[in-house]
């Protein structure tokens, strides 16, 4: 099964892998390199169900050998260069809290930095419930790191295995400029079994499938596993090329436009104080 990347040989069906073992297979003999395995999970809300928050952290660690549900990495892809985020969702159902999100945001900025694609692998239930609001901001800060990788002109490719729902769906997972799915992968903001409990409407058994997924025009192809590599890889080869002519690089030109923008809020400054104060100043002829 190891050999055959978790895919039955007989019916093809794709079953759950690691996020050290999918950045194996993506790749290859080149290895990778693990960004911020330090970050941690903290307990902000002090929250507490059947068992305190803490304590679900540690179990999940124990039993999937991660410190969170995403692992980045520096790696290459059939020789193409990237920077790769790829969630586990043997790690608390794959929830996205702060740490998930931090790690995504990290993930695009090193690839701006670097003028590198991106490339993200998704397997989540969602927002993490134990976190709350500040789990759901994540939304909003994956979407706009997404954005600052598009402004640089970086390719990013998604590739969606099962599960990918929730908040992880309804942000930054529907943004790549290419999106693939693995076979029978559930892609859908709510699952079936939760529109069940409900509404108690029943669904088909092809709701929010990768299959029907295409067919409504949601994701760009359904790839088979042992394919993906392959197949990032050419569309990297296709989307983006380094550049061998010397002169100032995309991320650098980037940065330099932001830096003009900074000088120039910086520059109105001066003149915005004066005319505050010019405001706040007495009225002579009233004596206010």
């Amino acid at each position: 099964m190891r050999r055959n990347l978790r895919v039955c040989a007989v019916c093809g069906h794709h079953f759950a892998v690691g996020a050290r073992e999918r950045l194996d297979q993506l790749a290859g003999d080149g290895g990778w390199r693990e960004l911020w395995p330090e970050l941690r999970a903290s307990d902000p809300l002090q929250f507490v169900d059947l068992t305190p928050y803490p304590e679900r952290i540690r179990r999940s660690e124990g039993g999937s050998g991660l410190g969170e549900a995403i692992v980045a990495a520096d790696l290459a892809v059939r020789g193409r260069d990237c920077v790769a985020a790829v969630m586990d969702f043997g790690f608390l159902g794959g929830s996205m809290g702060a740490v998930v999100g931090e790690k995504v945001a990290r993930a695009c900025d090193r690839a701006v930095a670097r003028g590198v694609p991106l490339v993200v692998v998704t397997a989540s239930g969602g927002a993490r419930m134990q976190e709350g609001i500040l789990a759901l901001m994540q939304m909003a800060k994956t979407v706009v790191a997404f954005d600052a990788v598009g402004d640089a002109g970086l390719p990013i490719v998604m590739v969606l295995a099962h599960p990918t729902t929730g908040g992880v769906w309804g942000s930054f997972a529907a943004l790549g400029d290419i999106t693939y799915a693995e076979p029978g992968a559930l892609v859908a903001f709510s699952g079936p079994r939760v529109i069940d409990q409900t509404t108690r409407e029943k669904l088909p058994p092809d709701f929010g499938r990768a299959e029907t997924q295409l067919h409504n025009g949601q994701i760009d192809a359904v790839v088979d596993r042992r394919e993906l590599a392959e197949r990032i890889g050419r569309v990297l080869s296709i989307l983006w090329r380094p550049s061998r002519e010397p002169g100032v690089s995309l991320p650098v030109q980037w940065a330099q436009e932001r830096a003009d923008r900074v000088a120039q809020v910086a520059q109105s400054i001066p003149e915005n104080a004066k005319r505050l104060i010019g405001r706040l100043k007495p009225d002579a002829k009233d004596g206010s």
